[in-house]
């Protein structure tokens, strides 16, 4: 017995530097590694390892949350100006958190962006509740968009990625609906690129700061960390006509990780070629939201066309009684509007009166004299059109902030315009963008531009 207790300290302390070495030792507890490169535009594969191999996405899956609330907005479920009440359930999630406490009230675009740049898990919990009522509710509907999206191997149990077990994706799955964030919502999808962004109870910065500022033409999307998944990335960049979607599972550190992204994304770009005609993708149908009892809600298509028959085009006055523009909400929702309030500013913005907001499709000004506009150039894309008249209108508030941004097709390509001005107002519009050396003309009333 005394020889076997004088042994035991020696036993004892070269097994703890056995899981000491063990611990330390490099890849030894690795999380299992998966990539997958992408050419965005023609869908095709340009490079894998183990795509398909089902393991933790960790914070990817506030992508699939993301897009959830993306096509919410869209369809009129909810409002980004929604104030959304936090749970204790939201606010209880663990780091990396906004800070929500139970009973605060807070904006639906301020948790979009705080899930989006600081991928808090508070906040996508907190969307998660406030599109379907519960989170349960919502990984269902999450696990429903994955397989429309062609996400075959993916199941989901929560809005925010924390280890559970069966919550897996795979390395395949998640590029897939990289590819669909860009190109199903390319008017949100500026939002993954803010270094920085106004969450509304304060500002956030972005959790992939290093990859958006070291890589020319990276622009999103999403990072993701737990021990169990290790350090993930799904990555996108644009150059020269060229766009390629890497993800990465299993990184050992931030800088390797990042590091192997830009060696994949140099990989793509290498054997990309230059896509002629339009992109090769196919945007899923939209599904509504389920009901208890397993059939869709038409909640959103009634609400919506209520609207419509309460709105109808009113009789236009004279100009000496001027109407305020008149709100036409339809199904898809106001698409422009929510793209405003989602937009990443700089400085704070200002609170919405409380209450539910009117999501709108179009504005008919009836107002004495705004019938002017102003053309801010052609594009080849209805894509890049809008895109340009978002970023004009976000940079020129004061002059085109009530204006309604219109894409018209022709045979040069698509024309950005904003209308519904006054002629003082598209003057000084015009003027404003001239001085910044963009294109702009005015369009008079009637001249069918």
């Amino acid at each position: 017995m005394a020889n076997v207790c004088s042994r035991s300290p020696l036993t004892a302390l070269a097994a703890l530097a056995l899981a000491v070495w063990a611990f330390a030792s490099p890849g030894a507890a690795a999380a299992p590694y998966a990539a997958m490169v992408m050419d965005a535009k023609t869908g095709e594969v340009l490079h894998s390892r183990s795509a398909d191999r089902k393991l933790h996405p960790a914070s990817l899956t506030k992508m699939l949350t993301l897009y959830v609330a993306f096509e919410a907005i869209e369809n009129g479920e909810i409002g980004p100006r929604d104030r959304v009440t936090i749970s204790r359930h939201a606010a209880s999630e663990p780091p990396s958190r906004l800070g929500l406490r139970a009973g605060q009230k807070i904006e639906l675009r301020h948790l979009i962006r705080a899930a989006a740049v600081r991928s808090a898990n508070d906040a996508a919990t907190a969307i998660a509740e406030a599109v379907e009522g519960s989170e349960r509710r919502f990984a269902k509907r999450m696990n429903r968009t994955a397989r429309a999206l062609g996400m075959k191997s993916t199941n989901f149990k929560n809005a925010h990625g924390l280890t559970q077990s069966g919550h897996v994706s795979t390395a395949r799955d998640m590029t897939i609906l990289g590819r669909h964030l860009i190109y199903d919502y390319p008017d949100y999808y500026h939002l993954f690129s803010a270094l920085s962004a106004d969450a509304g109870v304060r500002t956030v910065r972005h959790t992939n700061r290093r990859l958006l500022r070291g890589y020319g033409g990276a622009d999103g999307i999403k990072t993701g960390y737990t021990r169990a998944a290790g350090f993930n990335l799904t990555a996108s960049a644009e150059r020269g006509g060229k766009r390629v979607i890497v993800t990465v599972f299993g990184g050992k550190s931030t800088s390797s990780r990042n590091a192997q992204v830009m060696k994949l994304l140099d990989l793509g770009f290498r054997r990309a070629a230059v896509a002629k005609g339009p992109t090769n993708h196919v945007r899923p149908q939209y599904a509504g939201s389920i009901r208890d009892d397993g059939r869709f809600s038409k909640r959103v298509r009634t609400v919506a066309q209520a609207a419509v028959e309460k709105s109808l085009r009113p009789v236009a006055r004279p100009e000496r009684t001027p109407q305020a523009p008149v709100a036409v909400a339809g199904i898809r929702g106001d698409v422009d509007g929510a793209l405003a309030d989602l937009a990443v500013a700089a400085a704070p913005q200002p609170e919405a009166p409380s209450g539910r907001e009117q999501r709108v499709v179009e504005r008919i000004s009836t107002s004495g004299g705004r019938h002017w506009g102003v053309s801010v150039g052609r594009y080849p894309t209805h894509h890049e059109a809008r895109k340009a008249l978002l970023q004009i209108a976000l940079g020129e508030t004061a002059t085109l902030g009530d204006s309604v941004r219109k894409v018209g097709r022709g045979a040069a390509g698509f024309e950005a315009n904003f209308t519904g001005l006054t002629r003082e107002t598209a003057d000084r519009a015009c003027s404003r963008l001239q001085a910044r050396r963009l294109s702009c003309f005015v369009i008079e009333p009637g001249s069918g531009t």
